[in-house]
């Protein structure tokens, strides 16, 4: 005998106690990125940022660094204190960003 439960949804496939692990994507002008950094660095667990420098008619640098889904208060309010827009900041799957890199 067989019992249908209908769809499960698949878990996170990277997660821990503090739920899902993202990528976090912040970018700023160029002149700010010190700033960016040392705001960063406020935040009470480890950021290992990756730096990257967009050129262009609009130049910006582009921090990203994995933060677990339950630190997203703490990396917004960070932000809004040293006075970068919400919209700075993008959140993404980190599976799907090791996808796209392989």
């Amino acid at each position: 005998m067989s019992v249908w439960l209908g769809p499960v949804a698949d878990p996170p496939f990277l997660s821990g106690l503090e739920g899902e692990l993202v990528s976090l994507q912040i970018a700023v002008e160029p002149k700010l990125l010190e700033d960016l950094l040392e705001t960063l660095a406020e935040l009470p667990f480890p950021v290992n940022p990756k730096i990257q420098h967009q050129v262009g008619p609009n130049p910006s640098a582009v921090i990203e660094f994995p933060a677990y889904r339950a630190k997203l208060d703490q990396v917004r309010n960070a932000l809004a204190r040293g006075g970068f827009p919400a919209a700075s900041l993008q959140v993404h799957s980190m599976l799907d960003q090791l996808k796209q890199t392989h």
